[in-house]
């Protein structure tokens, strides 16, 4: 036992932002024995687990080598006589997953183990089945612009129930990109921009050396920069394996493999088309959008000067930033709400499609312009036709601060809509 190193966890003076997943961490350690917070480095999983234990729990970081060392060699005598415990970055050592699930079979309790990991430890091998029945699992992404704000959003509420609410703190314009460019990671909120782009060469060295060395094994590990940068190109596009491959000297299925990797240490997400069988020609092929603006700017350059000058990356960015703004949504929803795409044959497409748990369907339109027209919402209306009943609401988000209706159930709003 490492109780040399076991310590309460020491507050840290930079400002913390109250993250709305925080409940649902609560709620989950009063009846479940392993708790899972996932989510990419540096979006505030370490903070949040110290904030929320103060000085009621013992805390230990696999980031520690000589914890890391201990907990490799022999993972049931690092474990022995811990308990109400919070084990950060616990993909650096996988194995202790399956000792994990003797000491909670033998004890169960709720709150024993709260693990933080920087990598889907889901998607590690065996790891669903060792802990399958004892733990819940809760992602936490780079801050929304809610949280910064401090106001928890209602916007997937109010969509479901064909309703806007009222828009609050609207931003616009030049603040708009601003917005988008700063993204949601503490860390490049706290720099100029120029800094940015420096952080964001050392966050994926880091990301790349540790996370996915950690996660899986990569026989060219030195291409993951290359197809980050590429990728980033690709971005709020339709997936190519085999062109996306070609561009790296790569085949399709290592192609496939690699951004599977880079999902699961949550730099990108694969958005699959939504379908149904009352509409037979669909496009099938999923698409690829960022799980942070800031990240995918820096990335790609964008800075607010090259934006004016040249507005052909708006879409794509604009579009991955409303992607990740309800994906953070949804983190902390009460309701499971999946999220798709939806393009046909017939060149109808819709940017987002949000389903429910119990069927209801919210589509969303996204548009890097100040004015809409009828012409802005076909792709709503077929969706709305192949879902019927299930339709709720379909809103085309665009850059102003007024919400329009443009006939039953369907509205152009603004994009601060996201926040209100």
């Amino acid at each position: 036992m490492l109780s040399g190193r076991l310590t309460s966890a020491p507050m840290k003076q930079d400002r913390f932002y109250a993250r709305f997943v925080l409940a649902r961490v609560h709620q989950a350690l009063r009846d479940t024995p392993v708790v899972i917070l996932n989510g990419p480095r540096q979006c505030g999983k370490t903070t949040l687990v110290r904030h929320l234990i103060g000085g009621r729990r013992s805390y230990l970081t696999l980031d520690d080598d000589t914890v890391l060392a201990s907990a490799r060699a022999d993972p049931t005598a690092f474990l022995r006589g811990l308990d109400r415990v919070s084990l950060d970055e616990v993909q650096r050592a996988p194995e202790l997953l399956r000792a994990i699930k003797r000491v909670v079979d033998q004890e169960r309790r709720p709150g024993r183990f709260l693990l933080t990991g920087s990598a889907d430890l889901l998607a590690l091998p065996r790891a669903s089945d060792s802990l399958a029945g004892r733990m819940e699992v809760i992602t936490l992404l780079p801050l929304a612009h809610a949280e910064m704000l401090g106001r928890r959003s209602r916007f997937l509420d109010h969509a479901f129930q064909a309703r806007l609410g009222s828009i609050a703190n609207p931003v616009t314009g030049p603040d708009l990109v601003d917005l988008m460019i700063a993204g949601g990671y503490p860390e490049l909120l706290a720099r100029t921009p120029a800094r940015r782009s420096r952080w964001v060469r050392e966050y994926a060295r880091a990301v790349i050396t540790r996370d996915i060395r950690d996660v899986a094994d990569v026989d060219r590990l030195d291409e993951m920069p290359r197809l980050l940068r590429a990728l980033a190109h690709h971005a709020g596009q339709l997936l190519n394996f085999a062109e996306l491959g070609g561009l790296l000297g790569l085949d399709a299925k290592t192609a496939r493999r690699y951004l599977g990797i880079l999902e699961q240490v949550y730099l990108v997400r694969r958005l699959e088309p939504w379908f149904t069988n009352r509409l037979k020609r669909m496009i099938k092929t999923p698409k690829l959008h960022f799980l942070d603006s800031g990240l995918l700017a820096s990335l790609r350059g964008l800075t607010a000067d090259r934006l004016a000058a040249d507005r052909s990356a708006m879409g794509a960015l604009l579009e991955s930033f409303v992607f990740a703004e309800i994906a953070k949504l949804i983190s902390w929803s009460d309701r499971e709400v999946t999220v798709h795409h939806y393009r046909d044959k017939d060149q109808y497409e819709v940017d987002l499609v949000l389903e429910r748990d119990d069927g209801a369907v919210v589509g969303i339109e996204i548009k890097a312009a100040a004015t809409v027209t009828e012409q802005d919402f076909r792709g709503l209306r077929r969706l709305a036709t192949a879902c019927g009943d299930r339709f709720q609401l379909g809103l085309v988000l665009y850059d102003s601060e007024t919400a329009v209706p443009f006939g039953e159930r369907l509205f152009a709003a603004p994009i601060s809509a996201l926040w209100s």
